[in-house]
């Protein structure tokens, strides 16, 4: 008995909300953010456990839907083809009318319109539809089990590893920068700019943070009595590095206030001085700032000696040094640090040579080498080859740079204008 035409339409109806119900829930769960699904899911969320369940057997869960979608689109196109011989006869034009029916509505209402809306609610349709597939899988087992006994044949056959555990799907690094960064007001910007600072730690050593040897602040033993107080006195650190002899051994680092008292006083004497100075800590060039970190901590210690590889010295760091690199610049800072780089009238920048290429990239968005150099004295000796003539200008990556003053072989200060801006140099 041939079934009523309306009737005919309600079951393709029927099919075509059930291909569509298959293809959106494919594209929802498929589209789930796994680390938000499993955070709602830790809280207690049925759906989004229902969701993680699936998820756990992906080639369960694909099973059941292709399966279900492959059921839907069959009965649709013989439906189709049954109303479009009835409507339009048996011949050539009624075949063809059905089939590009068919292909249309399938293509429309059973694929293209679900899979953009479950694309743009993903979370939603996910949970819910859960509730369908979760026990959908249970009761499809046996089809989807021999149909997936194929599937892993013929992934065997061409060697290809398949391997769906939490572990592989893994984020990195710069995935989860990139989840920070666009987090939004989700994330305070003070809070998001140390989580990124943390980011770029991972590649950071003690060499981009120290102070280079030339700026350290320190006194000799050898130096007269009288004058060695007015250094100590006059000092802006709390910490001074102590040398002595004619090869200027480095003896220790004296810390100030052990001795303020006796300073104010006036009775400090060169065996108090002696007694109070501390052994010093030194490291290796190139200690990565996050082991540096571990290893103040261990030696309950907040300055080191950074040395090279023949034993001299490079430089000094400090905890504070490791710290401003993750949540920026300390309200209190040495005059020496302040003054590193200001802003003209004109809107270029004069820098001092010792700055580190680091902060000037942090601090007024540049996009300097650091994978040379260090400091921007470095830098500009490296393109020069030679010590430039105060006036001689230079174009390094997204900057023009102007020599202002040189002197002892190395670069005192530089003027510098990032080329995004219409200003002259000179």
């Amino acid at each position: 008995m041939d079934i009523p035409l309306h009737l005919q339409f309600i079951v393709l109806g029927l099919l075509l909300g059930l291909s569509a119900f298959f293809s959106s829930a494919e594209t929802s769960l498929m589209t789930l953010n796994r680390y938000r699904l499993r955070h709602l899911a830790n809280d207690g969320h049925r759906g989004a456990k229902l969701a993680q369940a699936l998820l756990k057997k992906t080639d369960h869960l694909l099973g059941a839907i292709l399966l279900g979608n492959t059921f839907a689109a069959v009965a649709i196109a013989t439906i189709s083809d049954d109303i479009s011989m009835q409507m339009l006869g048996e011949g050539n034009t009624g075949l063809i009318v059905g089939t590009v029916s068919v292909t249309f509505i399938i293509l429309i209402f059973g694929e293209i319109t679900p899979k953009v809306v479950a694309a743009a609610h993903a979370e939603k349709i996910a949970f819910a539809y859960s509730y369908v597939l979760y026990p959908l899988t249970k009761i499809l087992y046996p089809a989807i089990w021999f149909t997936n006994l194929f599937v892993t044949g013929l992934l065997k056959l061409f060697r290809i590893k398949v391997n769906f555990s939490e572990v592989t799907q893994a984020i990195t690094t710069e995935e989860l920068r990139s989840i920070v960064t666009e987090s939004g007001h989700y994330i305070p910007h003070k809070n998001r700019a140390i989580l990124l600072n943390l980011f770029d730690l991972e590649n950071a050593t003690v060499d981009d943070v120290m102070t280079a040897h030339t700026q350290i602040e320190d006194v000799d033993l050898d130096t007269p009595f009288e004058e060695l107080l007015q250094q100590i006195s006059s000092s802006n650190h709390t910490r001074l590095l102590v040398k002595q002899g004619a090869e200027e051994e480095i003896v220790g680092i004296i810390h100030i206030r052990k001795v303020i008292n006796q300073l104010r006083n006036g009775e400090l004497t060169i065996e108090g001085l002696r007694e109070v100075i501390s052994e010093p800590y030194f490291i290796p060039s190139g200690t990565p700032l996050y082991t540096q970190i571990q290893q103040f901590q261990e030696h309950h210690q907040r300055m080191a000696l950074v040395v090279d590889e023949y034993g001299e010295l490079k430089g000094l760091v400090t905890l504070e040094d490791i710290l401003e690199e993750i949540i920026g610049d300390f309200t209190t800072q040495s005059p020496l640090r302040a003054n590193t780089f200001h802003q003209e009238e004109d809107g270029t920048w004069v820098v001092d040579g010792s700055c580190s290429l680091r902060d000037l990239n942090k601090k007024l968005g540049l996009n300097l080498p650091i994978d040379g150099p260090r400091t921007l004295n470095g830098l500009v000796l490296e393109h020069f080859e030679d010590i430039p003539e105060p006036g001689t200008s230079i174009r390094i990556g997204d900057c023009a740079l102007e020599i202002m003053q040189t002197q002892d072989k190395i670069v005192k200060s530089v003027r510098l204008m990032p080329l995004n801006q219409e200003v002259e140099l000179g």
